[in-house]
């Protein structure tokens, strides 16, 4: 059954991939093509993906229920073995892949008529395809090259649909924001990747994902998988907005609703959870880490938890209990609770795709709820004044009406310093073609330069 099941993953990885190379393809020769083609081709791709993954997975379970590595050629020769795609497949990958094409085609299909007629759509459905092949490539992968690629395509394709409305200038800003955040999480994972090729010799992902006792026997000590550990719990906190990088979440809302959906309610902020959780077998061996990623999954639950509160908008509101969420399953992890975790994480991305997706009606629920907890109050009385004193309420609720501070942190920390260095690059390529002053002189003097001229 292993041919089958080899093809079966092929189709469902290649479907959309293709359809990426294809509506890119289109896009830079300036021949889009017409929206219809464009919906029932996204629609069909997406389809076939979810049932080939589907298949697959029932397939696996019926034959196996341990792991196979797929591999499917070599790609470059430089060095021993080459480069190769390989997926590393088992009920967990092929059940998380599956999940990610189906809400995959579900938001197609409401971004077909939710986009129709707006001058970016064919943009939008290239950046759609981009992201879910990058989450198959992430959910799948069996070795250190295919996560690195998947993860960069899911980065690079949330970033772009943020900056959906370039015209908007809070769109590009934002954007901004999600690029910086995201290049920390991107040095951090490949820091981690580079550092588990030293010290083990090898970059398959069947290594770190197989148990404590392999990773011993490649001489993997409890030093060296903790510095990899806290490594990947830097990607994941990035990717998934854990504590202190929590700031450009809300600020993620300026794209499409459907894009909102599947990015930051569904899909996206669930990848890096899902990493963790594929990477449990490192954090078991290295105690420290797993440590670090409960406290940060607790931080982010009750920030998430305190700040969903006092939204003014329904995406923000959602947006922060997606976060509570989300830090709740980074310490069902860090405990040792997979198979809730794993659940937890399929049965949120499922409901918050739901919910962003009729946001309006969401909005009226919460209205009514909120008007249901206002007559009971009246009824029963109040005990908040009892429960917290009037100070410390003010205080939280000022830090949850600021999100925690965390902007101006982010600012200060991760976008100044990024597009400073953005400003530098730009001025030296610049200089190299004889335009502007070097890059080592300040931008002050060039302008005072200017105004006396």
């Amino acid at each position: 059954m292993s041919v089958p099941l080899a093809w079966l993953v092929l189709v469902g990885v290649g479907s959309p991939a293709a359809l990426f190379g294809v509506l890119g393809c289109a896009s830079l020769v300036k021949r889009p093509l017409p929206e219809r083609w464009t919906g029932a081709l996204a629609g069909g791709s997406l389809l076939l993906s979810g049932a080939a993954l589907t298949i697959a997975l029932i397939v696996h379970g019926a034959t196996t229920t341990g792991g196979r590595l797929l591999t499917y050629g070599e790609w470059a020769s430089s060095r021993e073995g080459g480069l190769a795609i390989e997926f590393l497949v088992d009920r967990m990958s092929l059940a998380f892949a599956a999940l990610s094409a189906a809400i995959a085609g579900v938001v197609a299909a409401f971004s077909n008529r939710y986009l129709h007629r707006e001058p970016g759509y064919n943009r939008y459905f290239v950046l759609l395809t981009m992201f879910v092949t990058g989450m198959l490539f992430v959910a799948l992968a069996g070795n250190v090259e295919v996560l690195f690629v998947g993860w960069e395509l899911v980065g690079l394709s949330s970033a772009l649909l943020v900056a959906f409305f370039h015209e908007r200038p809070a769109a590009v800003s934002n954007a901004l924001r999600v690029l910086s955040v995201y290049r920390i999480s991107d040095a951090a994972m490949l820091s981690a990747a580079v550092l588990l090729r030293h010290v083990a010799g090898t970059d398959s992902l069947a290594l770190l994902f197989s148990g404590v006792r392999a990773l011993s026997t490649v001489g993997l000590t409890e030093t060296s998988a903790t510095i990899i550990a806290v490594l990947l719990i830097i990607a994941v906190a990035g990717k998934s907005a854990l504590l202190p990088f929590s700031g450009w979440l809300p600020r993620a809302m300026e794209g499409p609703t459907p894009s909102s959906a599947v990015y930051y309610g569904s899909l996206s902020i669930h990848a890096g959870c899902f990493l963790l959780l594929r990477s449990a077998p490192l954090l078991e061996h290295a105690p420290a880490a797993r440590i670090l990623a409960g406290v940060l999954g607790a931080a982010t639950a009750i920030f998430g938890g305190m700040t969903t509160r006092v939204q003014s908008d329904v995406k923000s509101s959602l947006a922060y209990a997606s976060l509570t969420q989300v830090g709740i399953i980074v310490v069902e992890i860090a405990i040792g609770w997979y198979g809730i975790a794993f659940v937890h994480i399929a049965g949120h991305a499922s409901f918050r795709l739901l919910q962003f997706l009729s946001a309006p009606n969401v909005l009226h629920d919460l209205h009514g709820i909120e008007d249901a907890m206002s007559d009971r109050s009246r009824r029963f009385g109040t005990t908040r004044d009892a429960i917290m004193p009037r100070r410390l309420e003010r205080t939280l609720f000022l830090v949850a009406i600021e999100r925690g501070f965390l902007d101006t942190l982010l600012d200060r920390s991760v976008v100044d310093p990024f597009t400073r260095l953005a400003e530098r690059l730009t001025r030296l390529d610049a200089w190299l073609c004889g335009a502007v002053l070097p890059p080592w002189q300040p931008v002050a003097a060039e302008a005072s330069e200017d105004r006396d001229e």
